[in-house]
Parts: C-alpha cells; sequence; structure tokens
C-alpha cells in the first residue's frame, strides 16, 4: 500500500483526480458504495467541465468511467481511493477511515493517507497450537485478510504415532518443536514482501515453545493474545489482537519520548528542518518524532528549506508535507519515525529527532 502510494505521490500533470470514499466491508452497508462513488464521479465532472478544456474533461471523465467499472464493491475495505489523469487510471482500497472528497489539482492527493497508513499499524496474528495454524494480517483492528495460500497449516506430520511414541514427553515435544518450525519459515517467508510484526495467539505454553525455535524473535511482540481461539472468526481475533497492540504502541511511544528528552540532555537532538534535511543525508538521524496531525507546506531550493503557507500548495515547486518528505528519506537511511499525540511535541514545535552521532 505504501509503495503504491509513494509511487503516485511522486507523480505530476495537468490535470490529476483523486476521489476519495468511505466504503464497507460487509452487506448490507456496502450496496451504499457504488451509489456514494456514482455520485463522487458525478461531482468529479462538472468541476473538470468548470476547471478544464472540454477534450481534456472528456477524456479524464471518460478514462473514470472505464476504471469505476472494473470495480467490486464486494470486496471493499474501509476505503476506496481512485487515481486517474491523462496516463493513470488506477484504484487501490485501504483499511483507513476517510472522508469523502474529490480533489483535482497537479498531483494525487497523497498526504494524509501516507500520514494515516504510517501512524497506524500493521501486523500479523499468528495462531497456533499442536493441531493447526493460521495467519491473519490486520490493520489497527481491522483484518486485512487471512492467509489462504500458505495457511491454514494442519499437523499431518509431526505427532507420535507408537505407543513408544505416545509415552515419550520429550519425542513429543521435538516432533511439535518440527511443527513450529515449518510454521515459523513460512511466516518469515511472507513477512519477506510484508515485514510486519507478529502476535500470536496461542494457550500460554504453546507460545513459549514457538518462541524457543523462532528464527526472527525480534519480529514477534513480547506479549501474547491468549487462548486456543482456532475456531473464532477473525474479526473477533483481530478485535481482541488490536486491544494488545494498541497498548504496546502507546507504551513503546511513551519509552521513545523518554529517549528524545535523554538525547536533548546529551547533545544528540536537532529541532531545526535544515539541520535535520542535512542530518539525514549524512546518515546522522536515527529518529524521527511528529506530533500527530502535524503538516507543513515548504519549497525545497538549493538544499534549503523555506516553509510556506497553505495558500501556495497549488504552487509547481511547493511540497506538501516536509515532515513527510523527511520521513521518507530518512527510513531509506535506515531511521524510523514516532508519531505522539498532540501538545507532546509543544517545546520542540511538534518536531523533534534523535541523531546517532
Amino acid at each position: 500500500m505504501n509503495t503504491k502510494l509513494k509511487e503516485l505521490k511522486n507523480i505530476t500533470s495537468n490535470c490529476c483526480v483523486t476521489i476519495i470514499l468511505h466504503t464497507h466491508r460487509t452487506r448490507p452497508d456496502n450496496n451504499k458504495d457504488p451509489l456514494l462513488l456514482k455520485n463522487l464521479v458525478k461531482e468529479a465532472e462538472e468541476r473538470l467541465f468548470a476547471q478544464q478544456n472540454k477534450k481534456e474533461a472528456e477524456l479524464i471523465i471518460r478514462r473514470i468511467h472505464e476504471l469505476t467499472d472494473t470495480i467490486d464493491h464486494n470486496h471493499n475495505q474501509e476505503s476506496l481511493i481512485l487515481f486517474v489523469n491523462e496516463t493513470i487510471a488506477e484504484y487501490i482500497r485501504l483499511p483507513v477511515e476517510v472522508e469523502d472528497q474529490v480533489v483535482i489539482d497537479t498531483t494525487f492527493a497523497t498526504r494524509n493517507l501516507l500520514r494515516s497508513l504510517q501512524m497506524d499499524t500493521s501486523y500479523f496474528v499468528l495462531l497456533i497450537s499442536q493441531q493447526k495454524s493460521r495467519l491473519i494480517e490486520a490493520f489497527n483492528d481491522k483484518v486485512v485478510a487471512e492467509e489462504s495460500n500458505s495457511f491454514p497449516i494442519e499437523n499431518d506430520q509431526f505427532y507420535p504415532v507408537s505407543k513408544a511414541e505416545k509415552s515419550n514427553a520429550n519425542r513429543q515435544t521435538n516432533l511439535i518443536a518440527e511443527f513450529y518450525n515449518r510454521i515459523d519459515k513460512i511466516v518469515n517467508d511472507i513477512r519477506k514482501t510484508a515485514p510486519y510484526p507478529v502476535l500470536i495467539c496461542a494457550e500460554e505454553a504453546q507460545y513459549y515453545e514457538y518462541l524457543k525455535i523462532a528464527d526472527e524473535k525480534q519480529s514477534i511482540f513480547s506479549t501474547f493474545l491468549n487462548g486456543n481461539r482456532l475456531d473464532q472468526k477473525a474479526h473477533a481475533i483481530v478485535s481482541d489482537a488490536w486491544k494488545i497492540v494498541k497498548q504496546d504502541k502507546t507504551d513503546s511511544n511513551n519509552a521513545r519520548l523518554d529517549e528524545l528528552e535523554k538525547a536533548v540532555d546529551s547533545g544528540n537532538f536537532l529541532s531545526d528542518t535544515n539541520d535535520i534535511w542535512q542530518a539525514i543525508k549524512q546518515g546522522r538521524v536515527q529518529t524521527i518524532f511528529v506530533e500527530q496531525g502535524k503538516f507543513q507546506p515548504a519549497v525545497l531550493e538549493n538544499d534549503l528549506i523555506t516553509y510556506v503557507n497553505g495558500e501556495r500548495l497549488t504552487d509547481a515547486n511547493v511540497i506538501d508535507d516536509i515532515y513527510g518528505e523527511l520521513i521518507d528519506a530518512n527510513m531509506n537511511y535506515g531511521g524510523d519515525v514516532v508519531f505522539l499525540p498532540k501538545g507532546k511535541l509543544d517545546q520542540f514545535n511538534g518536531l523533534g529527532v534523535i541523531t546517532r552521532y
């Protein structure tokens, strides 16, 4: 999701249309989605004819209709976003809440969507028992998808067969370890393309047995969802999993704020945007701290960042959110980002970083 949005973010043309709508996963609610999309498309048509020449407007409108004809609303998530210009006609579904709107500009409206994805949490819930395993991809409290290609995995091989094996506790433990090792390798293979952390759902003893064989323990939450829930619906599992993940994220962010305060005392701290930009290019920035909802338009010329007001957002050389650019650049250097509630960074005007040296 992030990759596609980042690709679209860098595209400019004379007329980029972004149609953003709140959608629904299930019936009967998703029966409303086609009508909502139709109304937003009509709004886009009226605005295009008012703002563009007739030939260009007709081209974009035709491409919008061709795109909407390909959308199956039975697969909707929380939001549906259409991106159309003279050469591009694509849509994506996202598990983030949005407000219905049509944006016509020289670039696509990706800023708020990217920030929502950066602020929120993608993760896997791995359900295990000695007999079976499931894997669910989640985003906050929503189910993105349940893995159906490699999972569920049934234990049809690693179990005691003979009477002697059944009476040998060590042999049974080793067989379960082999089963979990098989699961672990498949999970890690999936994480190569979706490197999200993993929350294990299992009875306590099985959680610790799995940790013994896990190859990438750093990717596993240090807490777990207790109980054998293999027969539960995915949405019920994720609803409970999110409570654990959300608390873990809150605790982690509070601890990271302590890191920032220590960095101020030690001198490994920056808050000036241009100082941060230069430090990022030198590979010196470890973590960027930004308040939630903090955006800043700016111009980057001659390697110097200058803030501008929102009235200049449509200017060709204006970056609509310089903080987002800093975050993206720093992640390319192996850094990370922490989003904190509004007011937590008041003393730093909403932005601060920890440097490596």
